[in-house]
């Protein structure tokens, strides 16, 4: 028997292989999530030729962008800009068009592999933060963690972190925080509770089990919390969903079936709400927008839909295996929905009917199901930063002169619970406020406070106020932020890796100069707002509502009298340039708007037709080619736009000039 013990021991010896500690990975630069904010950042510190790795704690890039958000929300294409904007004319080539604000996911995505593969990042993914590395207040190293327990060291003298829910910044020990803060904090108007009308229920909606009996308890969906005081604050989380990407292409159709854990009784206020009103089709209670090649991006609409309200709170600060269970109670929940409207006899037949017109995309997410691996997380933790964003600056009472980029949408918030009030169900929190143009967005709020961690840079969990972030909270702004971000990374490498030294008039000036980071000659953008380059005679009034940018002139004089307006562009060569008019979405525009272009060789007119242009996404107008000529480098070369002959609305809004 000893002798036995003896071989065998012996043998586990000589099989023995031990386990090599892995190498630590060295960067200049690391950033935290893949979303289309941590791609574009990576992306750009590439191109400023530091040594960058990217860290996706899942295994897809582009986060939302990708996810199934392609009803893409811009507030204000003038917003848009540098490097984000051109993701949108990427995808735009992709389907044989200058912009597409409207996409597919996998069409996304395949943009977002282009700019790693072109930068040549180094991607590490299915890689979790567990811990962060400080020394004298700043970051020195981070370590990851795969689900299988292994463990990857990233040190690196700069971080970002670009992820939905703030997890780096939070393992830094930066001041956060969470929920809605009451607007006595800030004096604003919109932050804290509000029961405002929007995606709400109709009085009369009963919230028992057993209609008018409290004792049998609250209906699936309801809480039992109370109503406090309008304004007031608490750590409540505005709800969460998917952005659900279905087609109605037979051969592309995968049958909607009864999901895991799937429960009839959560969608009771669903049928409570449409013995109040029937709508006419789905989208009187999905927001059903439609994607090119018969695909669509579903979104919440009305009081019950596709927010799971109240099921959010808890995911800003949770473990991960907490997080992963509530994005199941989603899914299940979401994918339970589309089941019930589709397969309940309950449900009006014409809706049971459309529904099973639709089902899952076979070429989209087919390595999950053909269902988003990316819940929406609309908000989660928010910075305490060097400045914090509020209403004040939504709405233009407060302006920064240290702008890293633009926002423009409404300040907007989806509802954060379900509650009684006087007996009848109610949903509270939901907010959409706007009316106001795009305004500048505080390299401040990217950064921590002084001496909390100086090297890291936040530009998805930005320091700002719930409702301010509610305006903020954009795909096409996280992009914009997260190129800025790596650009501030990358000066501040310069100045003892501290972003509280960065010298943001550099860094403004590399964006603009050169927004696509590769040295190309930027385009140039003439607005009506511009009053140094733009030449108006006449009377022209000034519109706010629907302009690129700020606002437009418009005529309605009907050519009453002659008027004209002059968009002189400062060109910094001469060279072939193509030209494209901002054509607003207008009634009673003018069946012709006449153009008249300056070139090298001559005065040159030409016609757009108005009716002919089609508007898409949540956009105010279109950019329309008026053709591709030579330009000088002088104040000969300009487009004037003339009110003769006008039979309705003459717009005069944006010029763009695009070197070629």
């Amino acid at each position: 028997m000893k002798y036995v013990c003896l071989v065998l021991f012996a043998l586990c010896n000589l099989f023995f292989i031990p386990l090599q500690k892995v190498a630590p990975i060295k960067a200049e630069i690391c950033i935290y999530g893949g979303n289309a904010a941590g791609v574009i950042a990576a992306y750009t510190a590439a191109k400023m030729n530091r040594k960058v790795i990217l860290i996706e704690p899942g295994f897809h890039l582009g986060g939302l962008t990708t996810g199934g958000l392609g009803y893409t929300d811009i507030g204000n294409k003038y917003a848009i800009t540098g490097l984000s904007l051109d993701v949108y004319r990427r995808i735009g080539k992709h389907y044989g068009k200058f912009e597409q604000w409207i996409f597919e996911p996998g069409v996304a995505e395949n943009v977002m592999k282009q700019y790693i593969a072109e930068a040549g990042v180094q991607v590490l993914y299915g890689h979790r933060i567990e811990k962060a590395e400080k020394e004298n207040g700043k970051l020195r190293s981070i370590t990851v963690q795969k689900e299988d327990g292994s463990t990857q060291q990233v040190i690196a003298g700069m971080f970002i972190d670009c992820s939905y829910e703030g997890d780096l910044m939070a393992r830094a020990g930066v001041s956060y925080t969470v929920g809605r803060e009451a607007n006595s904090l800030y004096n604003e108007t919109y932050n804290g509770v509000q029961l405002l009308d929007g995606h709400q229920f109709p009085d009369g909606i009963d919230p028992y089990k057993t209609p008018g009996d409290p004792a049998s308890g609250l209906v699936w969906g309801v809480s039992d919390g109370k109503l406090n005081e309008t304004g007031s604050g608490d750590k409540k989380v505005q709800a969460y969903n998917f952005r659900i990407c279905l087609s109605n292409l037979p051969e592309n159709r995968v049958s909607i079936e009864r999901p895991d854990n799937y429960d009839s009784t959560r969608y009771e206020l669903l049928l409570r709400y449409l013995q109040k009103k029937v709508p006419g089709d789905l989208w009187g209670f999905l927001k059903f927008d439609l994607m090119p090649n018969h695909k669509t991006d579903i979104n919440n609409n009305g009081p019950i839909s596709t927010d799971m309200i109240g099921y959010s709170h808890n995911f800003p600060e949770t473990d991960y295996a907490t997080r992963k269970k509530i994005q199941k109670d989603h899914e299940d929940y979401t994918k339970g929905l589309l089941y019930f409207i589709g397969h309940d006899q309950r449900m009006p037949e014409h809706l049971r009917n459309q529904m099973l017109q639709w089902g899952y995309p076979k070429d989209e997410y087919t390595d999950n199901g053909n269902w988003s691996p990316q819940m929406y997380v609309r908000e989660a933790r928010r910075m305490k930063g060097e400045y914090v964003m509020t209403q004040h600056n939504c709405e233009g009472r407060e302006v920064v002169t240290d702008a890293v980029g633009l926002a423009a949408y409404t300040m907007d918030s989806h509802n954060c619970q379900r509650i009684v009030v006087n007996g009848m169900v109610k949903n509270e929190g939901n907010v959409e406020v706007g009316g106001f143009g795009p305004y500048p967005i505080s390299y401040r709020c990217l950064i921590p406070k002084k001496g909390e961690c100086d090297n890291l840079l936040v530009p998805v969990c930005l320091s700002a106020s719930h409702i301010a972030y509610g305006s903020i909270r954009m795909e096409p702004v996280f992009m914009v932020l997260g190129q800025s971000a790596a650009i501030a990374a990358s000066l501040a490498l310069e100045n003892g890796n501290d972003v509280h030294k960065v010298d943001i008039k550099k860094l403004q000036d590399i964006l603009k100069k050169d927004p696509l980071m590769n040295g190309s000659t930027p385009e140039v953008m003439v607005d009506n707002d511009d009053r140094k380059n733009v030449t108006a005679k006449g009377a022209w009034q000034v519109l706010k509502k629907g302009a690129y940018g700020h606002s437009m002139f418009i005529d309605s004089s009907k050519g009453a009298s002659l008027k004209s307006v002059r968009f002189t562009p400062q060109l910094s060569k001469t060279g072939a340039y193509q030209i494209y008019i901002y054509i607003p979405k207008l009634k009673g525009m003018a069946s012709q708007v006449p153009i008249s272009i300056s070139t090298i060789s001559g005065i040159k007119k030409i016609v757009i037709k108005p009716a002919e242009v089609i508007v898409e996404g949540q956009t105010s107008g279109e950019w329309v080619s008026i053709g591709t000529y030579r330009l000088a480098k002088n104040k000969q070369s300009f487009v004037e736009i003339q009110n003769a002959k006008a039979d309705g609305y003459m717009p005069a809004d944006a010029i763009l000039f695009i070197p070629q």
